[in-house]
């Protein structure tokens, strides 16, 4: 049976610089954890909010890792060295914006500066990127919003099957 990988990557100048902990990217390991009964290694990085390294980060983990799901968390704030939503664009075929609007919809329940973010979603390939914002409960309550459509995203792009955890959370497949 093949591995499947998911990769991960905090986007952070202090987190890369080891100013403080990697708490985001471990927020969304855990978290896929409880969501995910099918088994999956986490690829992982930790790296400045610099756009060519973020580039050629989520290009080895879709191509050469190849990472069904490629989570980053932070920089997708206003901020001038903001620029995961760039990078994204930059290595994807196909934006799905969709994912970007129910996540400033379900945060801005909790914080109106929740208009302020610039979260979005990509295909490159068979891989799915998805940015999140990098705090660790805006992490949570953003994948909980959108994570019912991620498994049948990943069987559209003929990625590997993902089963979830019906008592945490639900995939969405269409006809059940």
């Amino acid at each position: 049976m093949t591995t499947i990988h998911i990769g991960v990557i905090n986007v952070s100048d202090r987190a890369a610089a080891g100013v403080y902990d990697d708490v985001p990217g471990k927020a969304v390991v855990a978290t896929l954890r409880e969501y995910l009964i099918t088994a999956f290694e986490p690829v992982y990085r930790v790296i400045a909010d610099e756009q060519p390294e973020l580039e050629a980060a989520m290009i080895a983990m879709a191509d050469v890792h190849e990472c069904c799901l490629v989570v980053t968390t932070g920089g997708t704030g206003p901020a001038p060295r903001d620029v995961t939503p760039e990078a994204t664009e930059a290595v994807c075929q196909k934006m799905l914006p969709g994912f970007g609007e129910l996540m400033r919809t379900t945060s801005l329940q909790y914080v109106p500066t929740a208009i302020l973010s610039r979260q979005t979603a990509g295909i490159r390939g068979r891989t799915l990127i998805l940015n999140l914002p990098g705090r660790p409960k805006a992490i949570r309550e953003c994948l909980d919003a959108v994570f019912p459509a991620v498994p049948y995203c990943i069987d559209l792009i003929d990625g590997p099957r993902l089963e979830t955890d019906d008592a945490v959370i639900r995939a969405f497949r269409p006809g059940g």
